[in-house]
C-alpha cells in the first residue's frame, strides 16, 4: 500500500494544532480538569450553604441570653478572631450538626460586624 507523501505533514500539523488548542484552552479558555472542577464545586457549595444559613446565625445570636457578653468580647477582638468567637458561642452550628461550620461563622461575623 502506498501512503501519499502529504500524509506526514498533515499528521504533524494535526498534532501541533491539537497541542496548541489544549494550551490555549487551559490557559485562556477556562478549561479545567475534573479534580479542579470538583474542588471548585465543593467550595461553591460550602459558600452557598453559609450564605443561606447566615440569617439563621444572626437570629440565633439575637435569641442568645448571653449575647451581650459575647458581643462585648466580639467588639474587643480583632477581625481574625471574630469567627472563632461566633463558633464558640454556638451561633454557627446548624441544626443537627455536631460542630460549627467555619464558612457560616465567617459569613455570620461579617454580618454582625456590619450592625455594630
Amino acid at each position: 500500500m502506498n501512503i501519499p507523501i502529504w500524509t506526514k505533514p498533515a499528521l504533524n500539523g494535526a498534532v501541533v494544532g491539537e497541542l496548541a488548542m489544549a494550551v490555549v484552552g487551559f490557559t485562556w479558555g477556562g478549561w479545567v480538569t475534573g479534580g479542579t472542577s470538583r474542588k471548585n464545586s465543593a467550595t461553591e457549595t460550602s459558600t452557598g450553604v453559609a450564605m443561606a444559613l447566615t440569617p439563621y446565625c444572626i437570629e440565633k445570636s439575637k435569641a442568645d441570653p448571653l449575647a451581650a457578653a459575647v458581643l462585648t468580647e466580639f467588639k474587643a477582638a480583632g477581625s481574625y478572631a471574630r469567627s472563632g468567637i461566633v463558633e464558640k458561642a454556638g451561633w454557627a452550628t446548624p441544626l443537627g450538626a455536631d460542630k460549627p461550620n467555619g464558612e457560616l461563622a465567617k459569613s455570620c461575623q461579617l454580618e454582625i460586624s456590619k450592625t455594630l
